[in-house]
């Protein structure tokens, strides 16, 4: 039996996904792989290196810093998540990474981009984090207010423009056991976006483009099957039991706690429930 957990994205609201995995980590519940869309790899990095409280810790301390993520950084660098803050700074100095446990680590973690060329999602196994840093930083770079990611000849942008919830992908690819962590509420369905700007921005990239146009249709596809497959106990999920009105670039350390406490308080209520799913209890 194999398990995996599928973290969608959501730039800060991915902190709730942060307080689950915490939770396994303090329950020491053990996964085959990981998923991970824009924050969702960017945070569930931590679960795979066994830095329970990392995430949450240098968001907090970080939130009214201008080089971490916001218009500052976004006038400064054309990247509302700065690159050397968020992935060198805070990876190598202030709050550091620990390389060796995510290496050592049996848990196979996959970044998922979308590539401009072909407007396709791809799942890039994460082997060596030093080296592939730079498909996490594809993942969860927003488009229209980041630059584009060229990684070995590809150029990237965030994978949840593809594939924001890659539970069809984790099916396919014969997990028996899938966790979707979701965060979005269960009755959230995307509505679609204003396409000038992506047409003007990326007019390169047709493809690139039409994924952008199709991401409403492919999202609200993929809640209706996870909503559906979830009641006939095929999928576990955890989403937000209430609305937390949390941006997705937020300065309130408070919504940012709250956001925290409940993917803790949404675990502990469903725990019981999560290990008969995964056979552990």
């Amino acid at each position: 039996m194999k398990s995996i957990l599928v973290l969608e994205g959501g730039a800060m609201r991915g902190i709730y996904t942060a307080g689950i995995l915490d939770q396994l980590l303090e329950d020491d519940i053990k996964i085959d792989a990981i998923v991970g869309v824009s924050a969702g790899a960017l945070f569930g990095i931590n679960y795979a290196s066994k830095q329970k409280g990392r995430c949450l810790k240098y968001n907090l301390d970080y939130i009214h810093d201008k080089n971490y993520m916001g218009i500052y950084s976004f006038l400064k660098t054309g990247n509302i998540m700065n690159q050397d803050t968020c992935f060198q700074k805070i990876v190598y100095e202030t709050h550091p990474f620990d390389f060796d446990t995510f290496q050592k680590s049996k848990v196979d973690f996959y970044s998922v981009v979308t590539n401009l060329e072909t407007g396709k999602a791809e799942y890039i196994l994460i082997k060596d984090l030093k080296k592939d840093m730079e498909y996490l930083r594809a993942s969860g770079s927003m488009p229209l207010v980041s630059k584009i990611v060229e990684v070995n000849g590809k150029k990237y942008l965030d994978g949840a423009i593809a594939d924001s919830i890659p539970y069809l992908w984790a099916k396919e690819n014969e997990y028996d056991k899938i966790i979707v962590v979701e965060t979005r509420p269960i009755d959230y369905r995307k509505k679609k976006s204003v396409s000038l700007p992506y047409k003007i921005r990326y007019r390169k990239y047709p493809q690139f483009v039409k994924a952008v146009l199709n991401r409403p249709n492919i999202y609200n596809h993929e809640k209706d099957m996870i909503v559906k497959e979830e009641k006939e106990g095929k999928v576990f999920v955890f989403r937000p039991s209430e609305l937390v009105p949390i941006k997705r670039i937020e300065k309130n350390p408070e919504l940012v706690q709250k956001m925290y406490d409940l993917g803790v308080k949404d675990y502990n209520d469903k725990k019981d429930s999560l290990l008969k799913f995964l056979s552990l209890e």
